[in-house]
């Protein structure tokens, strides 16, 4: 299985030629790296004017491996060929390196780059990317693999203090600047004879990475705004947030949102890819990225609800308070539904996200995540009421699944007699890494040492808890009756909060596509589109007819017209009908697999009815196998699969008026499959 590694783009805020400089004193030895024996210049070029030096070297290594591992394979030190091409021109440092021992066994394959700030000429960026594929050894294949994942982290995090270790060697020097390449007058090339007391270090496992625009995946980045993370956890990061460039065509959360589902699935890049796809489609499917500006909480809420944001704990965390004791569960259930009460809990989750960014910039460091404080006082057996019961599992479920890894403490104070049986109920839906960040307090000795004060300052703690800050938390109380619904008004409540969401879902059978029809009226319009592949790989195609495939419902809202005939899936194309005569392909068919976002649009030329298909991808039995196992979830089910499920929405403007935003992701818009900058339109 091949193992592929990518660190994060380090930045060193010194000229190129001055990291150069610092680089070329690593050689011809480096007491900073005590692995590294010795090495044979194999090769040496320089082009005629002195801006291109190729040098090819292989190196000897004393690789940190137990001895009896050493015995059995039959060395005492791993040899690596290194390719160093430094082009002066372009400013740039490319290193290929390869082991040779062991290559019929083991291939280890790294790329590293030094290269010019894309936005600062004045810094240098280093990349390292690296690949390793264990075909056999002697059976020790775990062993070798967790070996040279150690390897490369050290290498990386040695990597970066060496040539810091020598640019500031270079300064206590004086030397501060080192001039730009110039042309001077050619010169025949000449070989160089081998140096046979010239070393290097090839800098260990990698694969290059591309250019970014701009410092994000920068060493000061990550710990300023992510936290303290290994190299192969930065490597998982960035390989996911690629990933997700890639398939969501530009669509792609925050790098703490990422990182969130990765620390949940213990860095296991295929499952935390899996659960946060999951979680992007429900977002949009139930338009979560904009709950903090359209969800009004209702009135009952704001006077019965007992929860609220109340400062933040000693670590920066936001602290949110929850009077769970005092709460009426059963007269708020019964006044607003399941549904109502489970969407003022995600307005309280969005809102802690941003809190958590705030506290990240007032505090300097990340916080990523929030402290809840449940005041359990008053809690009884009213509190165990099934529906209520069933409400908060609903809501446990909801938040467990869309919101890993942001609660960072739960502190439980006073908890009565009938806490067990509460956490009996739900301790089993609560995921474990998240139960052991509970901390349970019974009684009222909760201000003691290991107490509330070891995580709350005492200035802020709430009067209600003996503190003396006052808390806005409403005290709660009974629900008066009058405010109870009927079951069928809160059934249809429910309804509508769930529906009332601009996307559709649809299937997609072999042999069964579906269609939407859409009837233009006027010419130069702009049909735009929005689709999410939830299952399976399919294929989207745009039709275009002078009549309309079936006598369509008109659309009352306006002349254009977007009408669906109902159901799951619908097929508006009649099998007698021929493409080139009774309707014509106005767009090249664009194959989406699951889990990709499609965004898109299309500039009208004609009237009349244009026909959006998506149809069943049948993939080749044989091409599941060739696939990389980070870029395909679940591609090998996908053969035996004979349904697709696909979430969309349509919309139809003039082209005046086409624009398109997304406060929760990057902007990015789609012109005939082209992405274009929303700049371009304003």
């Amino acid at each position: 299985m091949v193992q592929k590694y990518q660190s994060p783009v380090r930045v060193y805020k010194h000229p190129f030629e001055l990291v150069m400089a610092a680089y070329e004193r690593r050689f011809p030895t480096c007491h900073l790296i005590p692995m590294f024996v010795a090495s044979d210049v194999i090769s040496e070029e320089k082009s005629d004017d002195d801006s291109t030096h190729r040098i090819e070297r292989r190196c000897k290594l004393d690789i940190d491996a137990p001895r009896l591992l050493k015995r059995i394979a039959g060395v005492d030190y791993v040899y690596f060929v290194q390719k160093n091409t430094l082009n002066r021109r372009e400013r740039t440092l490319h290193i290929e390196s390869h082991n040779e021992t062991f290559s019929n066994r083991v291939i280890i394959h790294e790329q590293c780059c030094y290269s010019v700030h894309p936005e600062n000429e004045g810094w240098t960026c280093f990349e390292q990317s690296a690949s390793l594929d264990i075909k056999s050894f002697f059976g020790f294949e775990s062993t070798v693999e967790k070996i040279a994942m150690k390897q490369y982290a050290n290498s990386i995090k040695k990597g970066k203090e060496i040539i810091e270790y020598y640019l500031h060697e270079l300064e206590d020097e004086g030397t501060t600047h080192v001039p730009r390449w110039s042309p001077r007058p050619a010169s025949p090339v000449k070989p160089v004879t081998p140096n046979t007391h010239s070393t290097t270090l090839p800098t260990m496992p990698a694969v290059a990475l591309p250019a970014t625009p701009d410092d994000k995946l920068d060493a000061d980045y990550i710990n300023r705004y992510l936290g303290d993370l290994t190299p192969l956890q930065e490597s998982c990061l960035i390989r996911l947030r690629s990933w997700l460039q890639e398939t969501h065509k530009g669509k792609i959360p925050k790098d703490q949102h990422i990182l969130r589902f990765l620390r949940a699935r213990d860095f296991n890049l295929d499952k935390a890819r899996e659960t946060l796809c999951q979680s992007l489609t429900w977002r949009k499917q139930h338009q979560v990225d904009y709950l903090l500006d359209t969800w009004t909480s209702p009135q009952v809420l704001l006077d019965y609800y007992t929860g609220g944001w109340h400062h933040h704990d000693r670590d920066g965390r936001p602290l949110y308070i929850l009077r769970l004791g005092q709460m009426d569960t059963k007269g708020l259930v019964r006044a607003l539904g399941e549904e109502s009460l489970l969407r003022h809990v995600l307005s309280i989750n969005e809102e802690g996200l941003r809190r958590c960014e705030e506290n990240t910039k007032v505090f300097g460091r990340p916080i990523s995540c929030w402290t809840c404080l449940v005041d359990l006082e008053g809690l009884n057996m009213r509190h165990l009421w099934r529906p209520g019961v069933k409400a908060l599992l609903r809501i446990i479920e909801v938040v467990e699944a869309n919101y890993p890894e942001t609660l960072g403490r739960l502190l439980i104070l006073r908890a009565p007699r009938v806490f067990p049986v509460l956490w009996t109920l739900v301790s089993p839906f609560i995921d474990e890494n998240t139960r052991k960040k509970f901390l349970i307090y019974a009684g009222n000795d909760y201000q003691g040492p290991g107490g509330l004060l070891d995580y709350i300052d005492r200035e802020i703690i709430p009067d209600f808890l003996g503190g003396e800050c006052m808390c806005e938390v409403p005290e709660g109380g009974l629900v008066p009756k009058s405010l109870y619904r009927t079951p069928e008004e809160l059934e249809n409540d429910d309804i509508r909060l769930w529906t009332e969401t601009i996307y559709q879902s649809a299937s997609v059978f072999k042999g069964a596509p579906h269609e939407l029809l859409i009837e233009i009226i006027d010419a130069s319009s702009v049909i735009t589109w929005d689709f999410d592949v939830c299952k399976g790989d399919v294929i989207f195609n745009i039709y275009h007819s002078k009549r309309a495939p079936a006598p369509p419902k008109k659309d009352p809202l306006g002349a254009h017209g977007i009408t669906s005939p109902g159901g799951n899936n619908v097929q508006l194309i009649d099998k007698s009908w021929q493409l080139g005569q009774d309707y014509s392909m106005v767009e090249s068919p664009l194959t989406c697999k699951e889990g990709e976002s499609v965004q898109g649009s299309h500039v009208t030329r004609w009237p009349g009815f244009y026909i959006l298909q998506w149809k069943f991808h049948s993939m080749p039995a044989c091409a599941a196998t060739n696939l990389p196992r980070v870029d395909d979830v679940l591609a090998t089910l996908q053969v035996s699969s004979h349904k697709c499920k696909v979430m969309y929405y349509t919309e139809v403007l003039g082209s005046e008026d086409f624009r398109y935003t997304a406060p929760f992701y990057t902007p990015v818009i789609h012109t005939g499959y082209h992405e274009i900058s929303t700049v371009a339109l304003r």
